[in-house]
């Protein structure tokens, strides 16, 4: 038997021996026997008592019950009771793999909330608190997290679309959401981040090596980052053809290795930024910001026919 279960029926056996039960088959007729039935005045009382202390004790054992492991209907019934103006609490709480498709979330708390594998479809999230949370491999179509706070948030290989062919009509939105510190991985074609905060922000799967033959890099064609803050952002071996990144903050971005063909970089900020490698066929870079201070830009647009960047 492991050591710590041979302690802790250790420390059972002696509450039995307190209340003066000696064998634990004992208990077995404690709910049987009463005072004044041929037993000292304590007898049934006391193995009840220590039936019930064995009950706590695996409790205890067993530690808290999860008030986090909900079901939809307990999520439904939590936002349909809430007041109004009130933001109903989840945070930390285990939501993986429910269904709450189509639900407003009434800017509720889901900070290092468990919801991989959700279905978020048609649910609004803006505004909510979902810092640290998990939504690996949640359902996201057409899920509006707008403003949210999704600071650290994982949203790895997401569902979004229901055909191969990416629709305007299923993205989610992240416009204005702060995500300073998210790791997102999988595909998110057509997507905005428009106005989002994405400082230190990592676009890519855990581990490039493990998963190159399901998801090995983030597909970010056409995305909208237009004004997001990217600083510092990893944007590394992505695919990002045609995204707009006008007047987007990129200083110290890791752009390397990036498809880039096509993208919009119109009075970006891209001091420290590195393009080394990438491909910028057709990519803009009209009044871009800090080009002097960039890594493989040159070496870039010679590969391909990007605009021809003005330095400033």
């Amino acid at each position: 038997m492991p050591f710590v279960l041979r302690a802790f029926f250790g420390v059972i056996m002696q509450e039995l021996r307190r209340h003066g039960v000696r064998k634990p088959n004992d208990i077995l007729s404690a709910h049987a026997e009463t005072p004044g039935a041929g037993h000292g005045p304590r007898t049934g009382t006391a193995k009840a008592a220590a039936g019930a202390a064995i009950m706590l004790a695996l409790a205890g054992l067993a530690g808290p019950l999860e008030a986090a492991e909900l079901t939809a209907r307990d999520v439904v019934s939590t936002l349909f009771k809430a007041a109004p103006g009130s933001k109903p609490n989840f945070a930390g709480n285990t939501l993986d793999r429910l269904d709450l498709a189509g639900l407003d979330f009434k800017e509720a708390d889901l900070a290092k909330a468990n919801l991989f594998g959700a279905d978020l479809s048609g649910s609004n999230l803006s505004k909510a608190n979902l810092a640290g949370a998990n939504l690996d491999r949640a359902t996201v179509t057409r899920t509006n997290f707008d403003a949210a706070n999704m600071t650290g948030a994982t949203i790895l290989r997401p569902n979004i679309y229901a055909t191969l062919e990416a629709s305007r009509t299923e993205v989610p939105s992240f416009v204005g959401a702060k995500m300073s510190g998210a790791h997102l991985g999988g595909r998110f074609d057509l997507t905005s981040f428009h106005g989002a905060e994405l400082t230190g922000a990592r676009f890519g799967p855990k581990d490039h090596r493990n998963e190159v033959l399901i998801t090995g890099r983030a597909e970010l064609v056409s995305c909208d980052f237009s004004d997001a803050v990217l600083r510092d952002a990893n944007l590394s071996r992505t695919w990002a053809q045609y995204a707009k990144f006008n007047r987007a903050d990129l200083k110290g971005a890791n752009l390397a290795y990036a498809n880039l063909k096509g993208a919009d970089f119109t009075g970006a900020e891209l001091a420290g930024a590195d393009f080394t490698g990438s491909v910028l066929d057709g990519a803009n870079f009209t009044d871009a910001k800090g080009l002097d201070r960039v890594r493989g830009l040159q070496e870039g647009l010679h590969r391909g026919e990007g605009t021809a960047p003005v330095s400033r």
